[in-house]
């Protein structure tokens, strides 16, 4: 039996293929970072009416509250502090870049790329995109593409946000994707706004 076949009420199951044993394996990174805890219920309408102001949802809020305090309490060289800096940036960057894009008529269902292929072209973001990762000596591990993943996935979000669209969805009513290779980002949403 290899590496990746199971065994279940005696019954072996066909081996896992790439994409589904890394789509566990990332599962399971997210669930062990996964943090829970209670707020009372004053503290959590104050965070979310904080979170809607910041046009943010309330998880992407909280945890730009915890990696702005890791920012702001750190030694002023740690690394991981530097790394959350640079995300932050690149995170921000791309949120206003939207926002301009959005004002100038550029919005279309392919507006998470152009956004992206458009702060690519900037020398700084580009580098700030890099430190973000884990730095240019990062580029290609694990952790890496482990943090490339995440920090697309907030960028589509909160530039869907940024300009009040949606998710297109197809004729099934699944959530409209589109794959693109040569960009920082290799899938991305294709959006929509409300008619």
């Amino acid at each position: 039996m290899g590496k990746s076949e199971t065994i279940k009420s005696g019954k072996v199951i066909a081996p896992l293929d790439q994409a589904t044993r890394r789509a566990v394996r990332m599962e399971s990174v997210s669930k062990a970072t996964n943090v829970t805890f209670t707020l009372e219920l004053p503290v959590r309408r104050f965070i979310d009416a904080q979170a809607k102001a910041a046009g943010m949802n309330l998880t992407h809020y909280m945890q730009k509250l915890v990696e702005d305090h890791v920012i702001n309490a750190a030694p002023e060289d740690d690394a991981l502090a530097l790394r959350l800096a640079a995300k932050r940036n690149v995170i921000g960057y791309a949120v206003t870049l939207a926002g301009e894009m959005d004002a100038a008529g550029k919005f279309d269902e392919h507006f998470i790329l152009n956004v992206v292929k458009e702060a690519a072209e900037d020398p700084e973001f580009a580098a700030q995109y890099a430190l973000a990762l884990g730095g240019k000596d990062a580029i290609g591990t694990r952790p890496a593409e482990r943090a490339r993943i995440s920090l697309n996935q907030q960028i589509g979000r909160l530039v869907k946000k940024a300009v009040g669209a949606r998710s297109k969805r197809t004729d099934k009513g699944k959530i409209a994707r589109a794959q693109v290779q040569g960009t920082l980002i290799s899938t991305y949403t294709l959006l929509e706004k409300a008619a």
